[in-house]
């Protein structure tokens, strides 16, 4: 992934505005430290901050067609590029290597049609400078992993502002908004467009399917194996939970399965990743002794990756949230919480000279994962559920994911997010995906890749490979990230936010921060601290809270452990 900004419709003149384009763009450029590119047309400016991971040699950005008419400025990875470029009906003079540039061959034959065609995680921008009137299209992908901000000026509504990340943003914009996952904006008509539209997406259209659980696993290793596309060392982020031990199961097996295969031209999807680098790294971090990195070596030895075990202390932590809170640009506390011990892993995998990852998000919100689903009143009430936190991904767990790698170059790809794969789980009758005292959560996807299930729909040849994970990784309990690295985080954030915080100024707190107020000392502390790089309202308006249902009659604390049903709650 890359870093993206750019502008459309300049209001004065485009070719003084260059130099400041080019130092908004540089905001971004832990995002893409790879190269730096620029185009200015007409009086708009295409910028690209670039992260190269397919197509090394040839892939810089912004992208163009042979007479330049079309500009390009891509952040994402393109999993069906090749067969995409398969079905262009004219023939179209490929510039570069890069999964992207099919993007650019797609809307000059179909407009915006091709984002409904695209499998990947993406935003982009698009300049078509065909008719007298140029053109802005900008889409984000359909779940919102990779992120992107638009922002305007009031006092010049024409001008249109689009970019990776807030800060690129917040000294130019009054007006600030989040691009809306799965839709595409078109300045025709000033208007985002909803593109994704698949059968599941409204909550209240509950899923009635039962599980087949051959094709939740066979559809999630499709997911998976499509993500191995690189020219570039990748790995998997391990925690010794269940969502990432499985990513890094599959992960190894379709690895070991491609490279020991022949290549052919005909495949779909883009296999050499696996084949230049078969052997899987992965990656676990913690304070010293963590519940995850005693699962995660566990894992590890299983799977025989190499695996790197790192390790930090809690004031080390607690000395990078200030820049955690900058890069995530966020002041949710369980967003920070996470984030930081991620952030702090990214900055140590990109010194190996790993550039991509594959990580376990999404699948909590997929299967109803957080231990608070054990509260839903009933089956329906558990679907919607479900479907809410999906929709909401972008303001959380992708977010992190993103921005926390990012954050030094890395990029991470979430197979259980993919479009395909959700449309078989999300489909799925929440009676077979619900909790209780006697079931384990998520018990729906261990089923599908425990060998020892007898309807599990293994066949032999499956079964003579035998397990994908030892059996108590495969049913562990929930973890959420922030509590596996080590239970004395959390404690620990808190126990700070105490000191910074004095209870004269939280109890005036509803003064100090009149919006969406903080209700504890670490949340004062957090927006403090976001507030303190992102003074403008404007940046107020993207951040959302995650909390469990409350309504449910669960603790407000985002903590797995502030849930009964915790092994080890308090």
């Amino acid at each position: 992934m890359c870093g993206i900004f750019g502008v459309y419709n300049y209001y004065g003149d485009v070719g003084e505005f260059r130099q400041r384009a080019l130092d908004l763009s540089k905001k971004l450029r832990h995002r893409g430290p790879d190269w730096s590119g620029c185009i200015v047309a007409d009086n708009n400016i295409v910028c690209h901050e670039r992260l190269a991971i397919v197509g090394v040699d040839t892939g810089a950005q912004p992208l163009t067609n042979a007479d330049e008419s079309i500009v390009l400025t891509v952040n994402g990875e393109i999993y069906n590029h090749k067969k995409l470029e398969a079905e262009l009906k004219q023939p179209s003079s490929f510039k570069t290597h890069s999964d992207c540039e099919v993007i650019l061959h797609m809307y000059s034959e179909i407009g915006t049609d091709v984002c409904a065609k695209l499998d990947g995680m993406f935003s982009w921008a698009l300049l078509d400078r065909r008719s007298a009137k140029s053109r802005l299209v900008a889409a984000r992908d359909p779940i919102g992993i990779t992120t992107l901000y638009i922002g305007r000026v009031s006092a010049h509504p024409e001008t249109v502002f689009i970019a990776s990340e807030l800060k690129s943003l917040n000294e130019e914009c009054d007006q600030i908004d989040e691009f809306p996952p799965g839709h595409y904006f078109d300045s025709e008509d000033g208007q985002f467009h909803r593109y994704f539209k698949p059968d599941w997406w409204a909550p209240e259209r509950i899923a009635t399917a039962p599980v087949d659980y051959r094709q939740l696993r066979e559809s999630l290793t499709a997911a998976v194996r499509k993500r191995l596309m690189a020219e570039v060392p990748y790995g998997v982020l391990l925690s010794g939970g269940l969502d990432s031990s499985l990513i890094s199961s599959i992960a190894v097996r379709e690895a070991a399965r491609i490279s020991a295969s022949a290549q052919s031209d005909t495949e779909d999807i883009d296999t050499r990743g696996a084949r230049y680098f078969p052997r899987m790294h992965s990656f676990s971090i913690g304070l010293p002794g963590a519940p995850d990195l005693i699962a995660a070596r566990k894992v590890a030895k299983f799977l025989r990756t190499a695996h790197h075990e790192l390790t930090y202390t809690v004031q080390e932590g607690l000395d990078a949230v200030a820049d955690v809170i900058y890069h995530l640009e966020t002041y949710d506390v369980t967003t920070i919480r996470a984030s930081t011990p991620m952030y702090l892993m990214s900055r140590k995998i990109k010194s190996t000279g790993v550039k991509m990852v594959l990580s376990g998000e999404g699948a909590d919100e997929v299967f109803g994962g957080y231990l608070y689903f054990h509260y839903a009143p009933n089956a329906d009430d558990f679907h919607k559920e479900t479907v809410n936190r999906v929709h909401n991904l972008h303001t959380s767990d992708c977010l992190r994911a993103n921005k926390s790698t990012m954050a030094w170059g890395l990029e991470a790809r979430v197979p259980f997010l993919d479009k395909e794969f959700l449309q078989v789980a999300m489909n799925v009758r929440a009676e077979d995906k619900q909790c209780s005292k006697d079931l384990m959560e998520k018990a729906i996807i261990r089923r599908a890749f425990d060998v020892e299930f007898a309807d599990a729909g293994f066949t032999p040849e499956e079964l003579a490979k035998g397990p994908y994970l030892p059996h108590d990784v495969l049913w562990r309990q929930k973890e959420q990230f922030s509590d596996g690295v080590g239970y004395s985080w959390i404690d620990s954030l808190k126990e700070w936010a105490e000191r910074r915080v004095s209870d004269e100024a939280m109890a005036a707190v509803d003064q100090r921060f009149p919006y969406d107020t903080p209700s504890t000392k670490e949340a004062y502390l957090y927006r403090e601290l976001f507030e303190q790089h992102f003074p403008q309202k404007a940046c107020l308006k993207s951040v959302v809270r995650w909390v469990p249902r409350t309504d449910w009659g669960c603790s407000a604390d985002p903590s797995g452990r502030a849930q009964k049903i915790h092994d080890k709650a308090y």
